[in-house]
């Protein structure tokens, strides 16, 4: 007959946990980064990912390279969308604040000049510094929010061979999230490419 005692146990008995797994920090895949030996290849790579229609992927280097914007396929910036609609908000608020306080709540009569639109002149120098202030604090903000900055880390910064990109490195990620993104597909196409010391880049899960 078998004993039924140790089944009623195993409950009751705590396997000691494993360390290693304990301590393991959560990681998740953040791309695949690649090393070119110059900017010419560094440039017709960045071409052929354009053309591959990936979205979620960018190019590092030491320097800024001409025309690699074009290359890459990026648009223009909706940053001077955003400077163009600060600008002309400042402009509103102190328009109105200096018309609305001067001529509606409390009409000012200076020199005997009437209170009314034609004294818009004498507002020009408020409404001009109240633009470059706010068109000024918009660029700055603007370009933090579109470049997701600030931000104290990045998963780049985990691999050894990216720290070359300040010196004489040049370098290709394609990002995880990229609709297009595979991990055996996209290692392979940037092997194509010509890119070097190809890496997988994680970032840890907090």
């Amino acid at each position: 007959m078998v004993s039924v005692l140790p089944l009623l146990l195993l409950p009751l008995i705590q396997l000691p946990p494993d360390s290693a797994m304990a301590d393991a920090p959560l990681k998740r895949t953040h791309g695949y980064l690649a090393e070119f030996g110059s900017v010419a290849e560094l440039f017709h790579a960045a071409e052929k990912c354009r053309d591959a229609g990936f979205r979620f992927w960018d190019t590092h280097s030491p320097f800024p390279i001409h025309g690699m914007d074009d290359a890459m396929g990026i648009k223009k910036s909706i940053l001077s969308l955003f400077v163009l609609i600060g600008g002309c908000t400042g402009a509103t608020v102190a328009i109105l604040l200096q018309f609305g306080t001067q001529v509606g709540l409390y009409p000012t009569v200076v020199q005997g000049k009437p209170t009314n639109l034609f004294t818009l002149p004498a507002y020009f120098p408020i409404s001009f510094e109240l633009t470059v202030l706010f068109s000024a604090l918009t660029a700055v903000f603007g370009s933090m929010a579109l470049m997701k900055l600030p931000r104290l880390n990045h998963p780049l910064f985990n691999s050894v061979n990216f720290q070359r990109v300040t010196d004489d490195g040049f370098f290709i990620c394609i990002e995880q999230k990229d609709p297009q993104f595979h991990p055996e597909k996209t290692k392979a196409f940037l092997e194509g490419l010509g890119g070097r010391n190809i890496e997988l880049i994680e970032d840890e899960v907090a």
